[in-house]
């Protein structure tokens, strides 16, 4: 920074360094910012300096410029405007100085975008650095390319790019292979120009150079798969790659923690997942290196975990042999047990993708699965109970739904509902015992309060209609279940509760032990669910109904039929008009004999509901058999 020389003489007036002392360093100007103590304050300080900027731009003071841009980087970092200065930057880049060269490329990449028609203007300075001696100058064209170039730059300097993945230098080569990334990604149908070059670099010695390649081929592969059967022909190239860096010594300059270069190793991973995918050929190739990964990465570290993980997504993605499958579950089995709560997620989730492939190998880890129900994190246990809901089957089902149960008590009330359901769809698919399944159906509703959806009461309703030698116990069940308070229990398994209580009065009559329950015991229950301040009118219509039903059950008792009445008549005069034309046409069927008892009979087995999804896809299907019915009608002969 010039100063006034010793003898105490300055510079002509005219002279652009008169004006010198009037500009400040960059690290004045963050100290005086930083010294602001108001936002007022700091504004103030902000435009005294961007005049001053302004000043020294308007005068061309090309000695000065490299530092007033730098100011006013920082001046945008705080957030306000600087696009008055983009012009000065283009002006750096076409200096011959490196310093200069340096701050105009910074500025580029932060004050402009690839949207803005001014970038045209720089392109023949890239093409020009591109070939500069210095590999810097080189570099920043390059960097300025890869993060900023339009479509438009990017087909224009594309020959250039090329060219430059062949150069001596590596440094070059690697900053090419990152600037081809910006042109595929901008013009993907080049991408046929870049398939040669790969073999090239997938052939060096440098790791930046081999871990740029194995991201510009796997960027290939997403942009167009039509390259996926071309690249295919370098697996044995990046199996010898990997080779290499799992079985080599000691290398200090690439060693993280013990592993040599833990990020190519990661990449070429990637890669090879892309192209091993369908391809029977490919996998076979790289079998044996994946089981060496799996078997010599230590875990006991984080690097080596990301490696696994990397390892075990490429062997589910390949057409990898059983036994390298089982090697891959087992090593999710073992992130499980770590300490790490995020690498217990990661594995929960991967099991959930990879269980439909070899569901044996993971019910070996249901009991370490099992146990992340009863983890703190909400996620683990979330992520735990979908791989649960999965690994069910005839032979665990009875374990896992008593565990599934158990987790209704710290379940959060939003996920409640779709647990419940779950609970009901895999007891009724799995489940061979009726009493069992009835039994768990009838806990998990009880426990699930208001949780529960219309659905599961028709699908039990269903199981009890179908099912004659399970049709007293599970009311009685029900019955105790009623016994509790009336608060605690969902309003639908009350309503099932009634419904049975009075389609099956007559068998608890004359049922021995736990499944005899007298008439004064069903009315009874009848009563209190009929009065309780918690019953909704819909409740209470289905306790009008069962009442009805207990009257032709307990035809030849009188006092059963006195009670019965005398429970009905209160709702004949209800302000409900469904609840008091209910129990006006049920008194009215007291004395009506004749048809009393065909009206009131027991209800036949019933099917359960459809989903409106299944039921529009069954009538698809009748629609479709009936429409080919009729259009194979008229071949048949008269």
């Amino acid at each position: 920074f010039p100063t006034r020389s010793r003898q105490g003489s300055s510079p002509p007036a005219s002279s652009s360094l008169a004006r010198w002392p009037m500009s400040i360093r960059l690290r004045e100007l963050i100290r005086n910012v930083r010294a602001c103590k108001t936002q007022a304050d700091e504004r103030a300080c902000i435009q005294k300096e961007c005049a001053a900027i302004r000043t020294a731009f308007k005068e061309e003071n090309n000695e000065l410029r490299h530092r007033n841009v730098a100011k006013l980087l920082f001046i945008h970092m705080l957030g306000y405007p600087t696009h008055w200065g983009q012009m000065e930057c283009l002006k750096l880049v076409a200096g011959l100085k490196f310093p200069e060269k340096r701050i105009g490329y910074l500025g580029l990449m932060i004050l402009l975008d690839e949207r803005q028609e001014v970038l045209m203007l720089v392109e023949n300075s890239l093409k020009v650095d591109l070939h500069n001696e210095n590999q810097y100058i080189a570099g920043l064209a390059m960097c300025s390319l890869a993060n900023i170039a339009s479509a438009e730059i990017c087909r224009d300097l594309s020959p250039e790019i090329e060219t430059l993945m062949g150069n001596s230098n590596p440094y070059i080569r690697k900053k090419a292979c990152i600037c081809a990334l910006r042109i595929l990604q901008k013009n993907p149908e080049l991408a046929e120009n870049y398939t040669d070059k790969v073999a090239s670099v997938l052939n060096d010695r440098n790791h930046g150079v081999l871990l740029t390649g194995t991201k510009l081929m796997f960027e290939m592969t997403r942009l167009d798969a039509n390259t996926v059967p071309e690249l295919r022909a370098q697996v044995p190239t990046l199996v010898r790659v990997l080779k290499n860096l799992v079985l080599s010594g000691y290398a200090p300059e690439h060693d993280i923690n013990g592993i040599t270069d833990p990020f190519l190793q990661v990449s070429v991973l990637k890669l090879l997942r892309v192209l091993g995918a369908g391809s029977a050929e490919c996998s076979d190739q790289m079998n044996d290196i994946l089981a060496q990964v799996a078997t010599n990465t230590e875990s006991s570290k984080n690097v080596g975990n990301a490696i696994l993980y990397e390892c075990v997504q490429t062997i589910v993605s390949i057409e990898a042999e059983s036994g390298l499958r089982v090697l891959a579950i087992n090593i999710l089995g073992r992130f499980l047990m770590n300490r790490d709560n995020n690498i217990r997620y990661v594995a929960l989730n991967t099991l959930v993708k990879v269980v439909a492939t070899d569901i044996n190998a993971v019910q070996r880890h249901r009991n370490t699965i099992v146990d992340c129900l009863k983890d703190p994190d909400v996620s683990l246990r979330r992520r735990a109970l979908e791989l649960i809901y999965v690994l069910v089957n005839e032979s665990n089902v009875q374990a896992l739904v008593e565990e599934m149960v158990g987790y209704l008590h710290v379940v959060e009330a939003e996920y409640k509902e779709d647990l419940v359901t779950k609970i009901c769809t895999v007891t009724d698919k799995y489940a061979a015992d009726k009493r069992w399944r009835v039994d768990t159906i009838i806990k998990t509703l009880t426990m699930s309060g208001a949780y529960v959806s219309d659905d599961l009461a028709s699908s039990l309703i269903s199981l009890i209609s179908k099912s004659p030698e399970i049709q007293a116990y599970t009311t009685c069940k029900l019955h105790e279940a009623l016994s509790a308070e009336l608060h605690t229990v969902a309003q639908t398994l009350v309503q099932v509760g009634v419904w049975c209580l009075g389609e099956y009065a007559d068998l608890l009559q004359s049922g021995a032990g736990d499944e005899h329950l007298t008439p004064q015991q069903v009315l009874d229950i009848l009563d209190k669910v009929l009065h309780d301040v918690t019953t909704t009118v819909t409740t209470k219509e289905h306790v009008l109904n069962a009442l009805v039903k207990c009257a032709a059950r307990y035809s030849g008792q009188a006092d059963a039929q006195a009670r019965i009445g005398s429970l009905l008549q209160p709702f004949t005069t209800s302000i409900g008009l469904e609840l008091q034309q209910r129990s006006i046409e049920y008194s009215r069927l007291f004395s009506r004999e004749d048809i009393k008892a065909g009206v009131l009979e027991r209800m036949p087995a019933l099917e359960k509901k459809q989903k409106p999804a299944d039921a529009m896809r069954a009538a698809g299907g009748r629609a479709a058999q009936s429409n080919g019915g009729a259009a194979a009608a008229p071949q048949q002969p008269a």
